[in-house]
């Protein structure tokens, strides 16, 4: 078998050198205004390197997931793989959701945290008023398909393409010509990630480093108590996720694991879901998923399958309401997880979406919403963990529900693709 890609030692290697340059940054200039400049110059490497990820995500969604649905051939099938993912990811969703209800009970993280606490009637400046249920519905459907490529918002895209690859299957064989000419786009694009990926280590060198010169490392000491929690949380959902991939998977899982750890380093170093995309339909390709299901279970993923993002939402939820002493009865409880599971379905596309769903849900319940800029200052390490908890999600949903439609190859016959650096297999139209 071929040797695996260097990047991800890279990318090691390239957080743990941020790391180390950020705190001798942080302690060489203490003053705030100047750490900020020095760190927004170091950042311009990974601005770049996000901009340029995001240059791909357009064309590279639309043109998998286009081709993805004009090979399944049917509306039915399309139907069946969507109702099948849904599925999935509202279960995922209310698991990760309970989970971080029950971790923020039982660990209480705000109960005595020895901060001064915000005054109550400060506030976040976080635009919560507009982020309903109704608006996602409407914001569903673009307005125009240029916009939506221009501003990258996947859902949009999602849309525009599922009907886009559905009118091309329904053309039959005058619709072959232009199915392979969009196919050839997303080839081409894929070309363009492989050079991109290459300045990976720098971007993620560039993100640990400015954020650790702007926050240094005792802000982690002072959070410990939360984050622990947290991250104790997290390391818990993976635990389930995993043993519900095995339940479907088999010890094939261990495999999934292992070929998705360069885009969950990247997705974690970076705290992007979005910087990971490309290279995990790649690692997907290598796991034996035939493109056609994973090009249309992976973008539907990124704006429904944030399992980490909503495992987050109620945990701080409750962390805030301990930290102000509220009590939430379980009922309560109860009504906001519901609320939350509603509402976070527009989290996708939305700057910082965890905070502004945070903040619309602690208005609800009148908790104050000024406790969250008691972690806003550690949000990016916290974004770290739920990006790479959202990418380990999405890796195992695509996985099984290509397993239920018949669209995973076995495991010889996906090594067997690797050995030969072949893979034109999982991009086979027709049905397995």
């Amino acid at each position: 078998m071929k040797k695996s890609s260097p990047i991800t030692f890279y990318i090691v290697i390239a957080m743990l050198l941020g790391i180390a340059t950020g705190y001798a940054c942080h302690a060489a200039f203490p003053d705030p205004k100047t750490a900020a400049t020095i760190a927004g110059y170091i950042s311009l490497f990974t601005d770049v390197f996000l901009r340029l990820i995001k240059m791909i995500i357009a064309p590279l969604v639309f043109s998998t997931l286009a081709v993805g649905i004009a090979h399944m051939g049917d509306t039915k099938t399309v139907g069946r793989v969507g109702v099948k993912a849904l599925g999935w990811f509202v279960i995922a969703s209310l698991v990760s959701l309970v989970l971080g209800l029950i971790m923020a009970n039982l660990l209480q993280p705000g109960h005595n945290i020895g901060l001064p606490l915000p005054d109550a009637s400060a506030t976040t400046n976080l635009k919560t008023s507009a982020f309903t249920l109704k608006d996602f519905l409407i914001h569903l459907v673009p307005k125009s398909v240029a916009e939506a490529m221009a501003t990258n918002e996947i859902l949009q895209i999602v849309v525009f393409s599922i009907f886009f690859g559905t009118a091309l299957a329904s053309l039959g064989e005058t619709g072959k010509v232009l199915t392979k000419v969009i196919d050839q786009l997303a080839h081409a694009m894929l070309k363009i990630t492989s050079a991109v990926m290459w300045m990976a280590p720098v971007a993620v060198f560039a993100a640990m480093a400015s954020i650790i010169t702007t926050q240094g490392l005792g802000v982690l000491l002072t959070f410990a108590k939360f984050m622990g929690s947290f991250y104790l949380g997290l390391f818990v959902l993976w635990g389930v996720l995993i043993l519900a991939g095995f339940v479907f998977l088999g010890p094939r899982i261990t495999r999934l694991l292992t070929l998705v750890k360069e885009p969950f380093l990247l997705s974690f170093s970076t705290a992007s879901s979005e910087a990971a995309y490309p290279k995990m339909l790649d690692a997907l390709d290598r796991f034996g998923v035939k493109r056609k299901i994973s090009s249309f279970v992976l973008p539907m993923g990124y704006s429904f399958n944030l399992d980490g993002s909503m495992m987050y939402c109620t945990f701080a939820v409750l962390f805030v309401a301990q930290a102000y002493d509220i009590p939430l009865p379980l009922g309560t409880q109860i009504t906001m997880l519901l609320l939350l599971m509603l509402t976070s379905k527009g989290m996708a596309g939305v700057p910082r979406a965890s905070l502004v769903v945070i903040a619309a849900t602690l208005n609800q319940f009148n908790i104050p919403e000024a406790g969250l800029l008691l972690i806003m200052g550690v949000d990016q390490f916290l974004d770290m963990g739920r990006s790479a908890t959202n990418a380990v999600g999405n890796s195992i949903a695509t996985a099984v529900v290509a397993k239920w439609e018949g669209g995973l190859l076995s495991a010889e016959e996906a090594d067997r693709l690797i050995d030969a650096d072949d893979l034109s297999a999982v991009e086979e139209p027709s049905v397995a």
